[in-house]
């Protein structure tokens, strides 16, 4: 089992709120927390709960492994190499997309 590293989990939120080009400020209000906690969020020195991580998630478009890993979240690759099938009339990338989502589902306990 994994242990979290919380300054590791803050900075990957602060990156995830960065690349949406959010502040802190709307980034909390959004969120439904105060400035103050987000800023201890994303630099580790203070535990969240199970819910305002939820929230965060759910906010940021992010998958938990993604944000307490790093791991990417390999179902939004998929869905975005999907929409390239409409382009493709090879057989052989039709079963690669497909073969890619099963993965990302059994990945993400679908």
């Amino acid at each position: 089992m994994q242990c979290l590293d919380y300054a590791k989990i803050g900075n990957r939120i602060r990156q995830a709120r960065k690349i949406r080009g959010w502040s802190q400020e709307l980034f909390a209000k959004k969120c439904g927390i105060s400035l103050s906690f987000i800023g201890h969020i994303e630099r580790g020195t203070r535990n969240m709960s199970l819910d305002t991580f939820a929230t965060i998630c759910s906010v940021l478009g992010a998958g938990a492994d993604e944000l307490l890993f790093g791991i990417p979240h390999p179902k939004e690759y998929v869905e975005d190499d999907m929409h390239l099938q409409a382009k493709a009339d090879d057989d052989s990338y039709i079963m690669y997309a497909k073969i890619m989502k099963s993965v990302a589902d059994i990945i993400n306990g679908i």
